[in-house]
């Protein structure tokens, strides 16, 4: 098993450095310009850039606690909005070189390790509050592509993306209760026989749904008021994200309209959740180039845009996290020295 893994992680890398010289390849991009477009972008742009970013991951920490706050029992342990904001950052950096499922997961079970529960609320509460990240960008990958199926641009997606999230958010509802009524129904695991909807799956893989759908049963996860501010929440993420990437391209003087950045998201978010090569390196910029040029940017610009939206967010991520260490530190100074007056 360990030999199969250090194989893939050599495949993951390989194929990630292949991806990258194609797109230099396929886009015509003179790294040269692109390096000398890096260094002239101002102080201002990058801070404007680490804004968004930590706007970006206040919104990711607020869901994860509005998750944590279901899944803990009331014994255990509240991590503070510090610890949550940076073990999101940390999370969010590592998810740029590692896979995002597993870069956030991972953060997320080291941070909450001293709070009880830790695969629960850390592995199982990111895995949860990324599924409405999912929601959200298939919804609007369907605007995407009705806008170009129709040859439209920004106000067609516009138009078509509206009612589509709107659909989603009247959809939570039924959704919920039909989570809650199948919950109720799991069967006993031992005494009686898999449903027949679930004998396509093979068994232990249908065991695991029903074991995890008895474990959420009596959660607080089945609830239509967090379910519709997890889905708002991925909304506002979505938004978050697209102006980050109009940011970076304003930041190298790169023309893409707004509307093509959000066009272009759902797919390049849903390549990264694909995991196949680290932080969705390569596969990720690949994807993102296509579909700016399917919606009318030129290849090299897109190409030029996408290889410098990875340089310029990972150094704003790690700004991030290194800005919210001190207070960290300071926070749990001041709770050490709490708890030595109280001994």
């Amino acid at each position: 098993m360990r030999v199969r893994r250090i194989l893939f992680l050599v495949f993951s890398v390989a194929l990630a450095a292949g991806l990258v010289v194609l797109l230099i390849h396929l886009g015509k991009v003179n790294l040269h310009v692109t390096a000398r477009m890096l260094r002239n972008v101002s102080v201002l742009n990058f801070a404007e850039l680490v804004g968004l970013n930590a706007l970006l991951i206040g919104i990711s920490t607020a869901r994860w606690r509005l998750i944590d706050a279901a899944l803990r029992h009331p014994s255990d342990s509240v991590p503070s909005r510090t610890t949550a904001f940076f073990v999101t950052s940390m999370g969010m950096a590592l998810g740029l070189i590692l896979p995002v499922q597993i870069g956030m997961t991972t953060a997320r079970t080291i941070g909450t390790h001293a709070y009880g529960r830790t695969l629960k609320r850390g592995t199982g509460g990111t895995i949860f509050e990324q599924s409405f990240d999912l929601v959200v960008v298939m919804v609007l990958a369907g605007a995407s592509v009705m806008t170009w199926l129709l040859h439209g641009g920004g106000w067609t997606w516009l138009v078509l993306a509206t009612p589509l999230v709107a659909l989603a958010f009247v959809a939570v509802s039924p959704c919920v209760r039909l989570a809650q009524s199948l919950a109720r129904k799991v069967p006993d695991l031992t005494e009686r026989p898999r449903p027949s909807w679930l004998l396509l799956l093979p068994y232990d893989w249908s065991m695991r749904f029903l074991r995890g759908l008895s474990g959420v049963q009596h959660s607080g996860l089945l609830n239509v008021r967090l379910a519709r501010r997890l889905l708002t929440l991925s909304v506002v993420r979505f938004s978050v994200v697209t102006l980050m990437g109009a940011q970076t391209a304003r930041a190298i003087s790169a023309h893409i309209p707004i509307w093509r950045m959000a066009a272009m998201v759902p797919f390049s978010t849903i390549t990264n959740l694909i995991g196949i090569t680290p932080g969705g390196i390569g596969l990720n910029e690949l994807t993102s180039a296509a579909v700016l040029s399917l919606f009318g940017t030129p290849l090299p610009i897109a190409s030029q845009w996408a290889l410098a939206n990875r340089l310029l967010v990972i150094p704003s991520c790690c700004a991030v996290v290194l800005f919210t260490l001190p207070f960290l530190i300071v926070e749990r100074g001041f709770s050490g020295r709490a708890r030595g007056a109280k001994g």
